[in-house]
């Protein structure tokens, strides 16, 4: 059985939810823990308990780690979609030390998990720091890295779209530097599809499918993505709710593998303007990079295996 650490900022793009809902229905999977980063005060935290309630997994550990009010990111406040439309309950806020986060990541290292970074790596960094080189031979993937450019046809996002790399640029320049973290890019996850039509297969199936129901009619209405890129996107569909690009990293990282090529790509990573660069170069440090995938089949995936 695999084993998979996740750490997210669940609670604003719905692409969170989506991933841990395939995680938590996905096959001989072991969910050894969930940290929570860009944190207010333990609300994400209180979101992932929510989740875990319904689907019935109260067992897995999770925690609240690194808080905006800590200073490690770019912005000291940050927008969440409205909880009563959300969320079918009031939520209530899990708030905790950090240290118990980091004790969290520990334990799943010392696991063997694999760990799968699909909001800003804080915690990645604070855990190397607690415990010097833990990091260093942890099988790491992260969402996030804009190495080649998004083909034509789809949303062409640019670098300071890259939300994960970019909300704390110190860290995802420490887990370069310490770490050997591989890179689901935007540049692909901006290709997938979460659609209108995939809906009917999760209509009435269970407590987590209604959620993500719930929250795909809401970020439907408020964000209107279809309507907002669809002229200058041709290739998405339609139908097109959101970017499955949480979905597709955390997937990959478990060993989904159709269409998949890794390639070890030289980086050089380097900051200008207070955001970071990942660029091919001769004399930069070898990193795996996800360089191609089948989408379709990915969607596809993502759909049977939450409607399960």
């Amino acid at each position: 059985m695999s084993k998979i650490h996740l750490d997210t900022d669940l609670g604003g793009d719905m692409d969170d939810l989506c991933a841990l809902a395939m995680l938590l229905k996905w096959p001989d999977l072991d969910i050894t823990g969930i940290t929570t980063t860009a944190e207010a005060h333990g609300r994400r935290a209180g979101y992932v308990e929510y989740v875990l309630k319904i689907a019935g997994h109260s067992d897995i550990p999770f925690a609240a780690g690194a808080d905006l009010a800590d200073g490690f990111f770019r912005y000291s406040e940050l927008g969440y979609p409205p909880e009563s439309e959300n969320w079918p309950e009031p939520m209530r806020l899990h708030p905790n030390p950090i240290d118990d986060a980091l004790e969290t990541l520990k334990s799943s290292i010392e696991q063997g998990a694999i760990l799968v970074g699909i909001g800003p790596f804080t915690n990645f960094m604070l855990v190397d720091q607690k415990y010097p080189g833990i990091l260093k031979d942890a099988k790491l993937f992260v969402m996030g890295g804009y190495v080649d450019d998004i083909p034509s046809g789809y949303p062409q996002f640019s670098r300071e779209d890259d939300w994960n790399m970019q909300l704390d640029v110190k860290a995802t320049q420490y887990i370069f530097e310490h770490a050997n973290p591989t890179l689901v890019p935007l540049t692909l996850t901006a290709q997938t599809a979460f659609r209108q039509s995939d809906l009917s297969r999760l209509s009435g199936s269970d407590p987590l499918s209604a959620l993500l129901l719930r929250q795909a009619d809401v970020f439907t209405r408020t964000e209107n993505l279809a309507e907002r890129h669809g002229a200058s996107s041709p290739k998405l569909p339609a139908d097109f709710i959101n970017f499955h690009h949480d979905p597709l990293a955390c997937a990959v990282a478990v060993g989904w593998n159709t269409g998949v090529i890794i390639e070890t790509v030289p980086l050089k990573v380097e900051v200008r303007d207070s955001y970071l660069y990942e660029t091919r170069s001769a004399n930069g440090r070898p990193t795996p990079i996800v360089t191609q995938v089948d989408v379709t089949a990915f969607d596809q995936l993502w759909l049977d295996i939450v409607s399960h």
